[in-house]
């Protein structure tokens, strides 16, 4: 079984589905300016809680399912099952969504990861917490789509 191109599936998603990446970044960016306290510290859980919701109220969450399918056709195989709007399938991060795929081979990840993280540190080198900051506006939508085959 050949393997899959991550930069094809890439390439793919950008070209096809430039709304999708735009509004999880909008989506994403809007859910960690809620969740950051005026320290810097961001609140992962309520940015991924938050990232959900609005890609919801926007009516994109339930077009990511189809997205997945499409990247899955676009490397030449196929989904064994339908995917749905939940994990494994689609589930909100951090930094944005990930889609996942099982397939003959291998698994598919394709991520938009619309924010980057910044780790804070204590004087003494601990981790005191981390910002998620969302990536500057004139960040190409490739440079936010990250895609992996894992065998």
């Amino acid at each position: 079984m050949t393997d899959v191109d991550p930069r094809t599936v890439r390439a793919f998603l950008v070209e096809t589905y430039p709304e999708i990446v735009d509004a999880v970044r909008e989506c994403a960016a809007a859910s960690a300016a809620a969740a950051t306290d005026e320290a810097g510290r961001s609140d992962t859980g309520a940015v991924r809680r938050g990232t959900e919701t609005r890609l919801r109220e926007a009516g994109v969450w339930s077009d990511l399912p189809s997205v997945l399918v499409d990247c899955v056709e676009h490397t030449g195989k196929r989904l064994a099952a339908t995917p749905v709007a939940a994990p494994p399938y689609v589930a909100p991060t951090a930094t944005g969504i990930v889609l996942r795929a099982t397939l003959d081979g291998g698994r598919l990840v394709v991520a938009v990861d619309a924010l980057a993280v910044e780790r804070e540190r204590g004087n003494d080198g601990t981790d005191t917490g981390v910002e998620l900051r969302p990536r500057p506006p004139e960040t190409p939508l490739s440079d936010l789509v990250r895609v992996e085959w894992r065998v």
